[in-house]
């Protein structure tokens, strides 16, 4: 089998557990310096593939990495302190054989079992971690491994950390029986009180992982990530075949399956990790916004007070905005967010059903300040709107987006919605997943939000489905935007009967930022010296990253309570 192609060798990471030369902890060699890769069958220099972070050069295929391994390719040098390294050993159902296969087990792998936990740093960022082997019984979570992981998150949530679980999982126990299965319940009580806590939770899902820790501590990361074609499920997929008389997709129960399901956030490949986990733990630590080069009060009002030249232009109607708002030139949300924002990771799936390309969503930092990003996608070719579905979101980008906003809340983060949608979509499978429920959630948790939100709508603003993104403390529109109870062109049709009255529609419905402003449904018009487009974004940026600066100033200074009964008091005079 291809882990155990490669035997352990110690490097220093603590003096707690470093191998002694002549000791039985003296790493051994492998014979030979070349191996046959399982997976592409092709032979492989032995060091290559240390060299490479236990990964095939040739195939890309991903060997098990031990536990010791894993945690020397992530944690800062000398900074691992391992605990309960010695928990004794548990046969709660006297299971004939139990004890033999234990220790058989442990000289094996040479580990005490399944998991090693303690706390190291990570990029200079302290955390605690856990990290399974699948050398012991395949890493079967039995009463031990729970009361590693479990005393692991108690102390975390004690010391206020934040914790890393990685997943490597045949499930419970066999052994062990009904004591097994309460590990599963064990683990996620303390995750929970971890989570109520405040402190982040980072789930890694590696090859494989399934059962009962699929159903317990491993899916219930406040970030999921997972390296690539790891198999993640609660049942084999021999049982599923067996059961329902089929045979399974290529694919299926893969990583990149999950993940376009919805329950990963991040595929991250190995050589990455410990970047990405650092640039997480980095941006949930506490960090204040710093402005230091301008004053954004005085910047953002020069602005506002300086018509733009289509604002000087009488000329311009209702009907020639609703034409520049749906521009296939027109910068989309994605690259707002990549003018405004620095260090942007974007997070997938609803953790239900689906990852809707509609909604983009993730953490980026605004001047030195970690903030949530969601806004609504439009692509920019044919091919790119068919992968976003031209921007109509389905119930299951209305549950990510809420999902990273109640993220938000837990970590004290502000949000930034990019509005830009002609609707919600309307199709069979949105009404199967409730397209109404979704959007009346948001609705709905979202004005109960303890973090400041802002919502700019940068394109169409397009009925409820636009809505949904704009329960906001404000609401910002660019010049040459929309916002409307439906499109021009439907309004036609049912009050008119004739959408090619649509020009005139879109005058009576008063859809422009400018309409809106008047009827003090917006607080903010961002100007347009001329229509948005790619080569003038940096200027509408240079205004729109003073203006926010300004916003947050003024809605981080609140309380919670003074946040949502401002956003509510908003909603209740209109």
């Amino acid at each position: 089998m291809l882990r155990n192609m490669f035997k352990k060798t110690y490097t220093k990471i603590d003096t707690k557990y470093k191998p002694q030369a002549g000791s039985d902890q003296e790493p051994v060699i492998p014979e030979g310096l070349w191996r046959k890769c399982n997976k592409c069958g092709q032979p492989i220099y032995v060091e290559d593939v240390k060299n490479n972070y236990y990964v095939c050069p040739k195939c890309n295929g991903y060997f098990r990495v031990h536990a010791y391994r894993r945690i020397e390719m992530l944690a800062d040098e000398g900074t691992f302190e391992e605990w309960n390294k010695e928990m004794p050993f548990s046969n709660p159902l006297n299971f004939p054989g139990y004890e033999k296969k234990v220790l058989a087990a442990r000289e094996k792998s040479r580990l005490n079992e399944a998991i090693v936990t303690g706390k190291c740093k990570i990029d200079g960022n302290p955390a605690v971690v856990g990290v399974c082997d699948a050398r012991f019984i395949m890493s079967s979570m039995g009463h031990v491994v729970g009361e590693k992981i479990t005393d692991a998150i108690e102390r975390a949530t004690r010391e206020k950390m934040p914790v890393i679980l990685f997943a490597c999982s045949g499930g419970a126990r066999m052994q062990e029986g009904i004591v097994s299965l309460m590990q599963m319940a064990k683990t996620s009580a303390a995750l929970k009180r971890h989570h109520e806590a405040g402190q982040l939770f980072i789930s890694v899902l590696t090859d494989p992982t399934t059962g009962g820790v699929t159903a317990s501590f491993a899916m219930l990361g406040d970030i999921i990530l997972a390296e690539p074609h790891a198999l993640i499920g609660f049942a084999g997929p021999r049982v599923i075949e067996q059961t329902i008389g089929q045979k399974l997709p290529e694919g299926f129960q893969r990583s990149e399956f999950l993940l376009e399901h919805g329950f990963v956030d991040k595929i991250v490949e190995r050589k990455d990790q410990k970047r990405v986990i650092g640039q997480i733990l980095y941006m949930h630590r506490s960090h204040k916004m710093n402005i230091e080069s301008k004053n954004p009060v005085e910047t953002a009002r020069t602005f506002v007070d300086k018509p733009s030249e289509s604002q000087e232009d009488g000329g311009k109607t209702a009907w020639d905005t609703v034409l520049l708002s749906r521009k296939s030139d027109r910068p989309v949300a994605t690259d707002y967010i990549n003018a405004l924002f620095d260090e942007f990771i974007e997070f997938h799936g609803d953790r239900y059903f689906k990852d809707d390309g509609a909604i983009v969503g993730g953490v980026a930092m605004f001047h030195g300040m970690p903030v949530t990003v969601i806004g609504q996608q439009k692509g920019k070719n044919t091919k790119d709107n068919i992968t976003r579905n031209f921007g109509m979101p389905s119930p299951d980008g209305y549950r990510k987006a809420l999902r990273l906003m109640k993220q938000a809340e837990t970590f004290g983060r502000p949000v930034v919605c990019f509005v830009d949608t002609p609707g919600a979509f309307c199709g069979l499978e949105a009404e199967e997943r409730g397209q109404g429920e979704a959007i009346a959630r948001n609705l709905f948790e979202i004005s109960d939000l303890k973090v400041p939100v802002l919502s700019i709508v940068i394109g169409e603003g397009g009925s409820g489905g636009a809505l949904a993104m704009a329960v906001a403390d404000e609401v910002w529109m660019l010049e040459n935007a929309i916002y409307s109870i439906l499109s021009p062109e439907g309004f036609a049709s049912i009050l008119y009967k004739d959408s090619k009255k649509a020009p005139d529609a879109a005058k009576v419905m008063k859809v422009t930022a400018k309409d809106l402003l008047q009827l003090k449904l917006i607080e903010r018009i961002v100007p347009e010296e001329q229509p948005a487009c790619t080569d003038n974004l940096y200027r509408l940026a240079e205004y729109m990253d003073s203006a926010m600066a300004e916003f947050f100033k003024t809605y981080l200074a609140m309380s919670d309570e003074e946040l949502r009964e401002h956003r509510y008091q908003r909603f209740r005079r209109m």
